[in-house]
């Protein structure tokens, strides 16, 4: 399937409009903070900022602001963007869902807009398909059988991982707590745009897994979902990775207890498994075969155009 020139053009727009307003919030934190050096300790876990209470954003929103601009930039490029549009849409749509019961009126204004682009966006992936013209118009490539073997083997990993984390602080943590992991209850300090702790593994754990059995399969909207889920836990590792440096764990590896091992072996691996997904998926796809009876090869030059007059029997 590609999308037709409108519906890129439109969901371009889409995706202006939430790099937009995912800037403003950045900007008004950086004002509040001071200095793009304490908003970048803020988003990769000083929390002394969080209970000042003058931070609004997450590490969400530049991994999300980053990845919706490129989403933009691929509609505006390529006629095979409707995976990405739908991607960008869907993961969208699932972050910025809690903020609906637990956000302030001015985040609750923002959330809304958010969640109406992201619908759009969505909406905009599956309206303007079009199946190709011909059996010569070229498709999405899929992804090589090697590399996207190994991705997908990552990802799952990476579902698992996160999901037995929810499992153990599910277990390990009071019920009032864990529920206000999902829900953003008082008990977990977040700020005003922030996803809460549960939620946001939950979608990261779907949307893993989701992006994982795609490559496994080397379904063609592998490389849209695969990119955006390496992205999202590359950015989440670096972050968990640099607190670990921050607060010279590493050095301390040997003395830390079980759960802070497990928690620092997660970390690393979080960093180097979306890396390594990163640079699998970002290469180029297989070749697709041509299809039977084509007189020349998709990306050919089309044959003559057949004289005229034409002579009897043509």
């Amino acid at each position: 399937m590609t999308v037709t020139r409108p519906a890129r053009l439109t969901g371009a727009a889409f995706c202006a409009a939430l790099v937009l307003i995912s800037a403003v919030w950045i900007l008004r934190d950086l004002a509040a903070l001071g200095s793009p050096l304490a908003l970048v300790r803020y988003w990769t876990g000083d929390h002394a900022l969080l209970l000042g209470g003058r931070s609004s954003t997450s590490l969400v929103e530049p991994l999300l602001l980053l990845a919706t601009a490129a989403t933009a930039v691929a509609a505006l490029r390529s006629r095979h963007a409707a995976s990405a549009l739908a991607a960008t849409g869907a993961v969208t749509l699932a972050l910025r869902l809690p903020g609906l019961w637990a956000t302030g009126t001015g985040a609750l204004v923002s959330t809304l807009l958010q969640l109406a682009l992201a619908t759009g966006l969505v909406v905009t992936a599956v309206a303007g398909r079009r199946p190709p013209r011909s059996a010569r118009e070229p498709l999405p490539t899929r992804p090589r059988t090697a590399p996207a073997a190994t991705a997908g083997a990552l990802l799952v990993t990476a579902a698992a991982v996160g999901t037995l984390w929810e499992a153990y602080w599910a277990t390990a943590l009071p019920l009032e707590i864990t529920v206000d992991r999902f829900t953003g209850g008082r008990s977990v300090a977040r700020p005003a745009l922030g996803v809460p702790p549960g939620w946001l593994a939950a979608v990261l754990a779907a949307l893993h897994l989701t992006a994982g059995v795609s490559a496994l399969a080397r379904a063609r909207h592998t490389r849209a979902f695969g990119l955006l889920a390496a992205w999202l836990l590359t950015g989440g590792g670096l972050a968990q990775v640099v607190l670990l440096i921050r607060y010279e764990t590493l050095p301390r590896f040997a003395d830390l207890t079980t759960t802070g091992t497990l928690s620092a072996l997660s970390s690393l691996f979080a960093l180097l498994a979306g890396l390594a997904v990163l640079t699998l998926l970002a290469g180029r796809g297989a070749p697709e075969p041509v299809p039977a009876g084509a007189p020349y090869p998709p990306t050919g030059a089309p044959p003559p155009a057949p004289p005229s007059p034409r002579p009897p029997g043509w």
